[in-house]
């Protein structure tokens, strides 16, 4: 606090001070990042095709603004994804020499709602009509420029629902993968193998060092390709409530229970103010002393905290509970009564017609027809009861037709007002039929439930200035000391926990369990912060983060500690194979099985398809594979697994009749590769040359 009070002392200085630094950030930053420094005014190339900065802006500006809560690098993110795309894809239209014709183009068109549902643009008939479209814009030049953008939308999609086309049309299966397939299903083999488990060697036993998963994703680069990262460690210093802190705020809210005696200026007087018990004007007195305004709606018990949720429900009317903790906060709740069938539960069947606001009717009727059909239901209903459900599954137009009809528990006002008036103006097991803009309504109500109405104070428990204060000098001497000694062993000093490094990319948001915390990675990133360097972060309502950019990246692979988990159990297994393999030797299956300590195992009628081998051992394709090659009675060289090291020896194969029709096979393969075509894409982002220059304009 001392330190407070020197710098309160000296706050004209210190303004002056920060005018001046801020100064020099501003012309720092227009020479490094503005007008005068930036090395580039597209936001982007791919394969030689620049994106400008300022069409890029307007994009994500619009992205921002049609998505609920989006980040504005959330919004960048989406963008480049889609010029990437949009231009990787119109360069390969432009080599076939794709074309749209006007039919084509209006097809597309049609199939936006916007335009193709649009009033203006049906017939009498209620389908859309040409002239009056084309017309429409004739008379309506200002409306030129948005169907001018639509145009250019739907034109992109139609030559890409023609180059998908192609390239469907350019995967086929022959005959003779066919036959492959039929003769995998149905050929089948018997073997005897000697196994020798990776799982009988520890992994204590196996070392794999950093070099070795290196060396192993170089030898694999394609699937390790990554861009470039920064791993980044950092400490968490919560600005969180002391005991101290809660025990004040218990108190304070207990104190509210009674009433306090307070001195009157005017009166000269004290005056007896009365507390939560003997308060008259209970909203009032809540809304004076809660961080949670006065509800007067009834609330059943399943809505209630669920630890107290017993003990509130069963109050009696002017008994107080608490306090009592719920979530942030510090409560004490007094019940001002019970109310019963404050919510419902309810089934209904819905016969919805044309012309009715059913979304998707089942077949379409006029309202006479719907109407004879939900009293044909009912009549059904009321003679049997137990149909409701079957008749709500074959029957409903609403979507709670796959739940047997049931709507859950709804409170007052929820539902359409017919709806709702029947259901809280009648008893459970009331059916009934009820008509709605909707439709139709056969409704059986199964359930109510009654309620309570709570008077809560709340108050937040919530750190004091003095415990913040303390956070702020420990997350501030930590800041210092780290930036000039070795981070963890200052962080162990402090008594503080040094948290598993995040490793991210340069448009990450995400920051391990913190969430989105996009100034710290772009703090990484930052062509001024150097390998080493320490910066707090003050984060709102969690407190603070002491970052360090521990190491980059370059190499366009992920970094080891992302690789190992992946990749340290094929080189344990490879080297466990080595180990394996040393052990098994002789000249019979027998004596090979002897000499690394196992059994020898039947596998039978064993196929390709399904290579799996008995006894839980799972999937072995290369030791299945293996046996059908051998002739009978031969023995394998040792074979490296999924699983173990196996030795076989060949019984039989049996093959399978032939047949002169490989159809259904190669419908089967066909099925298998349906979706190769969407790889079209990420192989097309794969070759290309891609220059992102987005962090130049601070997204």
């Amino acid at each position: 606090m001392a330190v407070l009070a020197k710098i309160r002392q000296r706050s004209a200085l210190l303004i002056g001070v920060i005018a001046l630094a801020l100064f020099a950030f501003i012309i720092q930053d227009l020479f490094t990042r503005g007008t005068f420094g930036q090395s580039s005014k597209d936001v982007g190339s791919i394969d030689g095709k620049d994106i400008s900065f300022e069409d890029f802006r307007v994009k994500v500006s619009n992205v921002e603004k049609s998505g609920q809560g989006i980040s504005s690098t959330e919004a960048a993110n989406r963008v480049w994804d889609q010029e990437v795309s949009i231009a990787l894809l119109s360069s390969q239209f432009d080599k076939l020499g794709l074309r749209v014709g006007e039919k084509h183009l209006l097809e597309v068109l049609k199939a936006d709602p916007n335009i193709g549902k649009n009033p203006m643009f049906l017939n009498a008939a209620g389908m859309f009509d040409i002239a009056k479209f084309k017309e429409y814009f004739k008379a309506n030049p200002e409306a030129a420029q948005y169907i001018s953008e639509k145009e250019k939308d739907a034109t992109l999609n139609a030559k890409f629902q023609i180059y998908n086309t192609l390239v469907k049309s350019g995967l086929y299966t022959t005959a003779s993968e066919g036959k492959l397939k039929y003769e995998m299903e149905a050929n089948k083999v018997n073997f005897a193998y000697a196994a020798g488990l990776y799982s009988s060697i520890k992994d204590s036993e196996v070392k794999i060092s950093d070099s070795d998963i290196v060396d192993y994703m170089k030898k694999n680069e394609k699937k390790f390709k990554a861009d470039e990262t920064r791993e980044i460690q950092y400490v968490l210093i919560e600005d969180k409530a002391s005991k101290e802190d809660e025990a004040e705020i218990k108190s304070k809210i207990t104190a509210l229970l009674s009433g306090s005696v307070v001195y009157n200026a005017k009166t000269a007087k004290n005056d007896t103010l009365p507390g939560f018990r003997n308060a008259t004007n209970i909203s009032e007195f809540v809304n004076a002393n809660s961080d949670i305004p006065y509800d007067s709606t009834y609330v059943a018990k399943n809505n209630l905290p669920a630890v107290d949720a017993d003990k509130l429900f069963s109050l009696a009317p002017g008994e107080i509970y608490g306090p009592y903790v719920y979530g942030k906060y510090y409560c004490i709740s007094k019940s001002l009564g019970f109310k019963a069938g404050v919510n419902a539960k309810a089934s209904h069947i819905l016969i919805g017609y044309t012309g009715s606001q059913t979304p998707n009717t089942k077949e379409k009727r006029t309202k006479e027809e719907a109407k004879a059909k939900a009293e044909e239901i009912l009549a059904q209903v009321q003679a049997n009861p137990d149909s409701f459900m079957m008749l709500a599954f074959t029957s409903s137009d609403d979507s709670s037709a796959q739940q047997g009809g049931d709507l859950g528990y709804f409170g007052p006002n929820q539902m359409v007002k017919p709806f709702n008036e029947f259901v809280f103006s009648n008893g459970i097991g009331k059916v009934g039929l009820v008509e709605t803009p909707f439709g139709f309504h056969i409704i059986k109500i199964t359930d109510k439930q009654d309620g309570i109405r709570l008077a809560t104070i709340a108050q937040k428990i919530e750190p004091s200035e003095a415990t913040s204060d303390k956070v702020f000098t420990l997350a501030t001497k930590f800041e210092m000391e780290a930036a000039d000694k070795d981070f963890n062993a200052t962080a162990k000093e402090l008594g503080l926990k040094v948290a598993p490094p995040v490793t991210a990319k340069a448009m990450d948001e995400a920051f391990g369990a913190l969430g989105n915390q996009r100034n710290i990675v772009r703090w990484a990133f930052d062509k001024e912060t150097n390998t080493g360097d320490v910066k707090r972060f003050e984060l709102a309502n969690i407190g603070h983060v002491i970052a360090q950019y521990k190491s980059e990246n370059k190499s366009g692979l992920v970094s080891v500690s992302l690789a190992r988990p992946y990749v340290e159990p094929i080189l344990k297994n490879k080297k466990k194979a080595e180990m394996l393999k040393a052990k098994m030797t002789g000249s019979s299956l027998e004596a090979i099985a002897k000499s690394a300590g196992v059994a020898v195992q039947q596998a039978t009628n064993v196929t390709m398809d399904n290579p799996v081998l008995p006894g839980g051992v799972g999937q072995e394709p290369k030791v299945v594979g293996n046996a059908f090659a051998l002739t009978a009675n031969k023995i394998s060289a040792p074979i490296e697994g999924n699983t173990g090291v196996y030795v076989v020896k060949n019984i039989s194969v049996v093959k399978a009749p032939a047949i002169t029709n490989h159809a259904e096979y190669v419908a089967k393969v066909k099925a298998q590769s349906a979706s190769d075509a969407s790889r079209i894409l990420p192989a097309l982002k794969n070759n290309a040359k891609i220059e992102d220059n987005r962090l130049q304009f601070n997204y």
